[in-house]
């Protein structure tokens, strides 16, 4: 699948891949920060932001996704950045081929199961913007806010509201092939060999997703792994604290006895 990307500055490449409901945009301040010494390429992961549609959805598809950018750019290895989901599918690349990964970096996400009701929330209030498609963004706030309660989130989440022709408000999420896939193959951990090259797992103190539970396993598929994690910051930690965020990823890719 050709996804949609932007390349920003110039340097060793660095893929960036945003989490569940995002876009390329998600990683801009990310991105701003590395693009003066790095070749930083943007993506929007299938069934979101301008990327194709499918109802096929799963971790080893939408990693063959970008290593099919990777064909497409004639870059033969890249250092893999992705939040939430998107960390998911840098952690499947990672696994599978680990020849075209320099150094991974996995920001608040294990490589274990999750449950699957963690947007429950998210997912209705999604729908129903998709079947009220309102005219305008107040109208859209209030009624994804009888759905979630966070105003962060639900800014985040209109982020993805898109003005058709007949003035009403349309999503750019293809919510369908999301919704087909969200309670099975994409709570799913990824699968394959371990990793031993660089990777660094990024955790916000006040977020649940990466735990010590999880230790072993992320030790066992990624044996040089080191974790980070930012104080007074959540499961959205490089939009919470982007500069702390920032210097961290700057310090793990510029050092080179990694």
């Amino acid at each position: 699948m050709k996804l949609n990307y932007q390349i920003q500055g110039s340097g060793q490449p660095v893929i960036l891949m945003h989490g569940m409901f995002g876009s390329l945009s998600n990683l801009g301040l990310v991105a701003r920060a590395l693009m003066d010494r790095y070749q930083v390429i943007a993506v929007d992961m299938r069934n979101h932001g301008e990327s194709p549609h499918s109802m096929t959805m799963d971790y080893p598809g939408m990693a063959d996704d970008i290593v099919e950018l990777l064909d497409d750019l004639n870059i033969p290895q890249a250092h893999l950045l992705g939040h939430s989901m998107g960390g998911k599918v840098g952690m499947q690349i990672a696994l599978n081929q680990p020849k075209r990964v320099s150094k991974l970096i996995v920001a608040d996400i294990a490589p274990v199961d999750y449950k699957p009701d963690r947007h429950g929330g998210v997912l209705t209030g999604l729908s129903a913007l998709e079947k009220a498609r309102p005219t305008t963004r107040q109208q859209a706030d209030q009624l994804l806010a009888e759905h979630v309660e966070e105003a962060g989130v639900r800014a985040f989440l209109l982020k993805n509201l898109l003005r058709a022709e007949d003035g009403h408000f349309d999503l750019r999420l293809y919510l369908e092939g999301i919704l087909a896939n969200y309670y099975d193959t994409l709570t799913l951990a990824p699968t394959g060999n371990p990793f031993s090259g660089p990777t660094l797992f990024i955790k916000g103190a006040d977020s649940a997703y990466i735990q010590d539970k999880h230790r072993a396993e992320v030790m066992r598929l990624f044996p040089n792994a080191e974790l980070k994690i930012i104080a007074n910051a959540g499961h959205w930690l490089h939009a919470e604290k982007p500069d702390t965020f920032n210097r961290i990823v700057h310090n793990f890719l510029d050092d080179n006895d990694h």
